[in-house]
Parts: C-alpha cells; structure tokens; sequence
C-alpha cells in the first residue's frame, strides 16, 4: 500500500492530490511541515474534501511541525514512500533530490528548477530515480484536459491537419498565450495568495511557473512520444517581461491585508506593487516557430488560453474567449483551398469514440468545432487526481514511463528558464 508523505504544503496543487481517494493507497497522509498559514489553509482545504456533501473524501493527517521537518522526513519515513511537494519554488529541486536519494518517489508540481544552472540536477535526480526503481514525477495535468487531448490527435491527423508548417521568429507556426488571475476559487472557497507568491526569486516568473505547461503542451502536441534534446533541438529567439501593477488595495485584497515584506520592497513604485508575472518567448523546436505570452491580471471572469498550430491542411485552435463562453473549445480552420476537411474530422473523432464517445463536429462559419459532452469537463482540479493515478499506475510499473518523458522534461525546463532569464537581461 502507498503511504503519502506532504512536505511543506506552500501552494494549493499538493491538497488537490487529496481532492479524492485511491485505490492501494492508505487514507493516512503524513505531513511535514513548519506551522504557520501555508500549513493550516492545506489543512482547510483538505478538511473541506472530507466534509462535503458529495462523495466525501476519509484522509487521516498525521502532522509534524518544526523547523527541522525535511531532516525528520527523511530520519523517520520508510523508503517507497511518495513525497508530495508543491511550491517553495526555489528548494525544491533540493527537496527531490534528497527524497530521492532515500529511496522516496517523489510527486513534484511545476516548476521544478527557476535558472538553467539547475537543469543537470534534474538530469541527475532522475537518473538516481532510474537507478532505484522509483518514479519522480512532474504534475503536467494539463495533458489531462479535453481540448489539449483533442488538439494533440487533431494536429496528428495529416487528413486534417497536414504537415506541422515551420513558420519564422515573425509569423510562428505555433502561438500560446495563457492569461491567469490572481483572484480566484478553490474547490468553491475564495483564495488568498500569500507574500511569497509575489517573490519571483522564491516561486519564478509566469514562464517559470504556469508557462511550465505550455512549453509541455506545445512539444507534446508537435512531436509526440518523441525525445528532444534540448541542446540540439531547442533554439532560444527572443523574449521579454513586464509588471502587472497593484495598488495598495488591491494588494490588500489579494493576500488579505498581509503587508509588503522587506525583501520585497524593492518592487514597491508610487505605493503600488509590481509584480513581474508577465512573460513573452521566441523559441524553435526543430525548426518550428513557437511564441508565448504568459500572463496574470488581477481578476476576471475565469483564466484564458488560446493555442494555434499551424498547418498545410488547416489551423488547429484552442479559444477560450468571450465567443466560447470562457469554456475551452477546439476549432479547426481549413486554409483556403482546401475542402472536405468535415468528413476527414468526422472520421478522427470516430476513432475516438471508444474513449471518448459523444464527440462531434459542427461548422460555424467556414470554421469547424468540435462538439465535447459535458462530462468530459472535468475542470482544473480534477486533472491532479488523473495526474496523480498515472504516478501510481507508474509506482507499479517503473519501466512503463516512456522514454521519452525524461528528456522532453529536460527540453522543457531549458526553455522556461533560459526564456526568464534572457527577458531578465537589460534591453
């Protein structure tokens, strides 16, 4: 049976793990952690999934506070255990590799590393991984939604797609941009975002950290179940960064009424609070064109995303507008000439009937949408228990981990933070 072990719960991904029981795994979580509000708002949350009224979760916490709690972790825990880790951005590539080195498995939400200096510690985590038999894995629950499943067989349908065009630095064959919101809910509560979430040194800039999954996405969508090599395959073009700006009541409202701290009064102008959570980058995956923005605004009705792949055939796009109700829907738009493209969707979708059934297609406007049941709208925090019962499926059978997972996160990590680190550089 898997025993769960939470190391200093600081961002609320490591209590959705617990937003709903598993099968093999035992309801008592250990948690190891200093005592402070980090620790009792994961508490809450975890609380709220036992006590609701809808197929309550049973977890059991066994809790140790105290300054010294990774040493006490590792001193009291037994090997084969499965480490939970999310936020504390900046240690956490230490918190893996001294997991690991015990003989923990180790699941770790993005980002792992903030500078590219780190990246052969990655390489060297897992490898110490392989030689144990463990897994260390990285939370990419974005894999799990619909439109992002859909835009991958879509893209990979030469009927419909064509060839994945190469585009240049100017006109990119693929363009991401993600827009999040710095007020949000959390399974149904209002969320306050701590002072530490502002610390760019502490938890990485917007590339760093939620850009992790668009970087996943587009080598994931655009070469699949294919290694990449990062030194060879990846070439870094351009990128830059700006503040989303804060006044002094809206920093109140978002961390609720926490002062500014000290370490980060630097980013104090006029008595408003910039925060750099804005990125954009230039890159090549073999010589395909990628550009991202990666954003945060203060509020909103829900977060955005919208994704174009480019091909011979058609556009294969991901729009979460005002037109789309702010739901994510998945569009094909055929490039001029090219005609029965509706029979060639049809015919994909049918293929995946038996995973997905009740998919469709309508035409709007010369454009083609897939039509998505509600059911397989799961949500954002649902995707962490899929994520988290691939993990255990991997626990089972290390070796079923394909191949190609280790370097492609490598190649990932290279781009998020060598983006951050050239739009850091002075003009």
């Amino acid at each position: 049976m898997v025993h769960l072990i939470t190391l200093d719960p600081a961002h609320f991904h490591a209590a959705l793990v617990q937003k709903e029981m598993y099968a093999g795994v035992s309801p008592v979580v250990t948690i190891y952690a200093p005592l402070g509000l980090d620790l009792t708002e994961h508490l809450t949350r975890v609380a709220r999934f036992n006590q609701r009224a809808a197929d309550p979760t049973a977890w059991e916490l066994n809790i140790h506070t105290g300054p010294n709690f990774l040493d006490r972790m590792l001193a009291e825990q037994n090997p084969g255990s499965a480490v939970v880790l999310s936020g504390r951005n900046r240690s956490k590539i230490e918190r893996i590799e001294r997991s690991v080195a015990k003989g923990f498995h180790v699941l770790a939400d993005k980002p792992w590393i903030l500078r590219s200096v780190d990246l052969p510690r990655i390489e060297a985590a897992l490898d110490a991984a392989d030689q144990q038999g463990i897994v260390a894995y990285d939370m990419m629950t974005e894999r799990y939604e619909i439109t992002s499943i859909l835009h991958r067989a879509l893209v990979n349908t030469p009927q419909v797609f064509g060839d994945l065009l190469p585009g240049t630095p100017d006109d990119p064959a693929v363009f991401m941009d993600s827009m999040h919101r710095l007020i949000k809910t959390v399974g149904g509560f209002p969320m306050l975002r701590p002072p530490d979430f502002f610390d760019i040194e502490e938890q990485g800039e917007a590339l760093n950290d939620v850009g992790t999954h668009l970087v996943d996405l587009a080598q994931w969508i655009a070469f699949p179940d294919q290694a990449l090599d990062y030194r060879t395959d990846i070439a870094m073009h351009g990128a830059r960064r700006w503040p989303t700006v804060l006044t002094a009541d809206q920093w109140k409202l978002v961390t609720g009424g926490a002062p500014v701290p000290a370490s980060l009064s630097s980013f104090v102008h006029g008595g408003d609070f910039h925060y750099y959570g804005n990125n954009f980058v230039s890159y090549s995956i073999r010589g395909i064109h990628v550009h991202m923005n990666v954003r945060w605004d203060l509020e909103g009705v829900s977060d955005t995303y919208v994704a174009r792949f480019r091909g011979s055939r058609s556009s294969i796009e991901v729009r979460q507008g005002e037109a789309e109700n702010f739901r994510p829907e998945v569009y094909v738009v055929p490039n001029p000439g090219q005609a029965n493209l509706a029979a060639a969707i049809e015919s994909r979708l049918k293929e995946l009937h038996s995973e997905f059934p009740g998919l469709g297609v309508e035409e709007i406007n010369g454009e083609f949408r897939v039509s998505i049941p509600d059911q397989y709208r799961v949500g954002h925090e649902a995707h962490f228990g899929e994520v988290t019962r691939q993990f255990f499926a991997y626990l089972d059978n290390p070796k079923a981990m394909p191949a190609w997972e280790k370097p492609n996160m490598l190649a990932k990590y290279y781009v998020s933070t060598k983006g951050v680190e050239m739009a850091a550089q002075p003009a």
